[in-house]
């Protein structure tokens, strides 16, 4: 549900899916392990050691992600994780596209600057699940490249992957499929090859975090309730030194009086 701060009137939507014990894993990766280094009956006091992977839950993709020499989370611009942008409406059921040709039907229409959020309707299935981590929706390599063109700053999508599940490592790629059932049952179902329909790994993925565009997966929380509108979107990571990706606290913020302004910042 959102949240109206009283003094000002701007609407926060919670876009982030929770993260903790027992959060949705991808395939192949290690469980976040929270274990109580100090506790209340014994201590007086709580505090936590924490092992867990960054790609797990609402997170950004730096472009050292996938791009050697990329930048870290740490030194892309500060100025990419807050600021204008869309959440397009774009439905999409299982091993489906986004293209180019979605995008630029949705509405309100992409501009130059803009944080673009993608809506499947996938972030409804987010579970520990073969369903949603194998079965869903991707972006096409035309649909990232629609949005390099037209100028997008930050990327986010509904679904486990920016790519089709088939694209990456769950699939026939890189030492996979990690997801053992899940080429068979793409041709099983089908009748076409997963090998031949998705020869590349990461295509979509790649070609945005080359062109400097930081990437967000597994958009969530209350999405549907800011789909097919222009609102402020908020993402900022950690500091991160050398660090590929970053769990974020995703929100969208929209004033509708329109009366709201930032701080000038001057003492008087």
């Amino acid at each position: 549900m959102s949240i109206t701060e009283p003094g000002t009137g701007i609407v926060f939507v919670e876009l982030s899916h929770p993260w903790g014990h027992g959060t949705p894993i991808n395939p192949g990766d290690p469980d976040i392990r929270i274990e109580r280094a100090v506790y209340h009956a014994a201590h007086g006091v709580l505090s936590q050691r924490i092992t867990t992977i960054m790609h797990v839950s609402t997170h950004v993709n730096a472009p050292l992600h996938l791009v050697q020499g990329g930048a870290d989370v740490a030194n892309m611009p500060i100025d990419l994780f807050f600021g204008n942008g869309v959440v397009l409406d774009i439905p999409k059921g299982r091993w489906e596209y986004v293209t180019a040709a979605d995008l630029a039907a949705a509405t309100p229409a992409v501009e130059k600057g803009d944080i673009v959020l993608i809506d499947t309707g996938w972030h409804k299935k987010y579970s520990d699940s073969q369903e949603y981590f194998g079965q869903g929706p991707g972006l096409a390599k035309d649909a990232a490249q629609w949005l390099i063109d037209r100028g997008a700053r930050l990327v986010g999508v509904d679904t486990a992957y920016v790519d089709h599940p088939l694209a990456t490592s769950l699939g026939l790629h890189r030492g996979g499929p990690l997801m053992k059932r899940l080429p068979k049952l793409y041709e099983t179902e089908t009748g076409r090859s997963a090998k031949a329909d998705f020869p590349d790994w990461n295509p979509a993925h790649k070609l945005l975090l080359k062109a400097g565009i930081p990437t967000i997966e597994n958009v969530g929380g209350d999405l549907a309730e800011v789909a097919g509108k222009r609102c402020t979107i908020h993402a900022y990571p950690w500091r991160f030194s050398q660090g590929d990706a970053c769990v974020v606290r995703l929100m969208a913020m929209f004033d509708p009086s329109g009366a709201y302004r930032i701080e000038s910042g001057r003492a008087n």
